[in-house]
């Protein structure tokens, strides 16, 4: 973990966007271990197309990923911790839901959404919604939606333990 505090954030925004990049590329096969949720509220949530379906852009953004990686750190700088809890929470997205894949259409949201949420439970200096927003390129009322639902789709279970964070942190530089 230490190795995470002291390593390069932008270099970080590299490695995330190539994995990201690999993912995206990938088929949309997902044969990840599936676990059940522990919330109604969840259940509810990854039943409902609506609440996967609100991720979706009504096109491909012309942002890169690493362009919007940047740009959020740029305006909304956030720890390594932040970022590399986008792919601990995208995994466990897709450990709770057979429908649930990233691609293109909503990668960027997922994205802005992901760091919202993450900056509120592992940092203690994070920003307002309208901030994430405005940086994100969404109206407040969209992100706030993006954000109630992210939580529900990961069972509000935002809690990374020290060897989930090195895993990912140890997967990403092998990469």
């Amino acid at each position: 973990m230490d190795d995470l505090i002291e390593f390069d954030t932008n270099n970080l925004i590299d490695l995330l966007d190539k994995f990201l990049l690999d993912e995206l590329s990938k088929e949309t096969n997902n044969t990840a271990t599936r676990t059940t949720p522990t919330t109604s509220a969840c259940i509810d949530s990854l039943n409902n197309p609506s609440s996967l379906q609100l991720f979706q852009a009504k096109s491909i953004p012309t942002i890169s990923i690493k362009n919007y990686l940047s740009r959020i750190l740029r305006y909304c700088p956030s720890t390594n911790q932040v970022f590399l809890s986008l792919l601990v929470y995208f995994n466990r997205m897709k450990s709770l839901s057979n429908v649930f894949t990233l691609n293109s259409y909503n990668i960027h949201r997922l994205i802005i959404a992901g760091i919202t949420v993450s900056s509120k439970f592992l940092s203690d200096i994070f920003y307002t919604n309208s901030r994430y927003a405005k940086v994100g390129g969404l109206p407040l009322s969209e992100l706030n939606q993006l954000e109630l639902h992210f939580l529900l789709l990961n069972d509000f279970n935002l809690f990374i333990n020290k060897s989930e964070i090195d895993f990912y942190f140890k997967l990403l530089l092998e990469h």
